[in-house]
């Protein structure tokens, strides 16, 4: 039996990504929580054919820890939207660092030993306050804290793709991404594709600059394309699911896998040899990571990366340090939810 909570279930990432989790066998219980239609979304996706048992829940009656009471796992997407012009800072400024924080004392109260999955902009701060939280708490566990990442490592295999001309699926390209998850911070290590990238790509400058742009900044393209109606949210819901079936296959199914997430680098001794390759004491960062039955095993060497790779370490590493220490020092006093 495992129970799946959803945090922001209503909104633009949170449907789809409700929808994705419903279908997972691995899911027998799905709570859904949201400040307005939570009822609504439930009651949908509880006539689909699944395994999961399907819940709404609003702020009424303590809904969000009704909702998260008993989780495994919890995934939030929530908090207000991208729109053209702004920056994922921006959106911490405006309210996301407050629901944010609400919604780590909820989960400090009703579930302290779930894994907690944390989607909602901008990560590089989002999941320090997470931390900060649970730590006042007295049940951070930061093995089972993560900021998905995940949709820069889609981006990256798809762009990849798209560069070499060939289908993403047929072509099968994995490539890591590491750093933070925004703009300069998203660091993808295509020196480590595999398979490996044609060299005379990789040679051209101009080529190579314009493919780390576009995973740097694909959320922008995103964003202006939907000229003011959204930013992006299936391409999100797919990756956020999608990571979310790693954590619950590793936790619940016995297959362990190694992913990229943002995670607090003190949760293994590997990360003590990440901050010596970064030449920084940085906190977080989006690291390789094996997934186990407790979360993180291990978190393993960034590996090998080239000249080119070096100079965007440089610029993720100046730009990380002020979103993480933003987010550590939030001082909450947030919205009622």
């Amino acid at each position: 039996m495992v129970k799946a909570c959803v945090c922001g279930a209503a909104g633009g990432i949170g449907q789809p990504l409700s929808l994705l989790l419903k279908l997972n066998p691995l899911v027998t219980e799905l709570a859904l929580y949201d400040v307005v239609n939570a009822l609504g979304v439930a009651a949908d996706l509880s006539h689909i054919a699944s395994p999961a048992q399907v819940t709404g829940y609003l702020p009424p009656d303590n809904g969000a820890e009704r909702a998260l009471e008993g989780s495994d796992i919890v995934i939030i997407p929530a908090g207000v939207p991208r729109k053209p012009g702004m920056t994922r800072d921006d959106l911490f400024v405006c309210i996301n660092a407050g629901i944010c924080a609400t919604l780590a004392q909820a989960i400090a109260t009703a579930c302290p030993k779930a894994f907690i999955l944390v989607i909602s902009n901008p990560v590089n701060s989002t999941v320090p306050v997470f931390a900060e939280v649970l730590k006042k708490a007295g049940v951070f566990d930061p093995k089972k804290l993560f900021g998905v990442t995940h949709l820069d490592i889609v981006r990256a295999s798809t762009f990849v793709s798209a560069v070499v001309g060939k289908p993403a699926e047929a072509s099968g390209y994995t490539v890591p991404v590491i750093g933070g998850h925004a703009g300069v911070t998203i660091l993808p290590l295509l020196s480590q594709s595999k398979p490996a990238i044609p060299s005379d790509i990789l040679a051209d400058k101009e080529k190579r600059d314009a493919l780390v742009y576009r995973i740097q900044f694909g959320g922008d393209e995103v964003v202006k394309a939907k000229d003011g109606a959204g930013s992006a949210t299936l391409s999100m819901a797919q990756a956020g699911a999608e990571f979310a079936k790693f954590v619950l296959e590793a936790a619940f199914g016995g297959k362990s896998k190694v992913v990229q997430a943002y995670v607090y680098l003190g949760a293994d001794s590997g990360g003590a040899a990440v901050q010596k390759e970064i030449g920084t004491e940085l906190e977080y960062f989006s690291v390789p990571i094996e997934l186990g039955s407790s979360g993180i095993e291990k978190i393993l060497s960034l590996g090998k990366l080239d000249e080119y790779e070096q100079g965007l370490l440089g610029a993720a590493v100046k730009e990380l340090g002020p979103s993480i220490e933003k987010g550590a020092t939030f001082q909450p006093s947030p919205p009622k939810l």
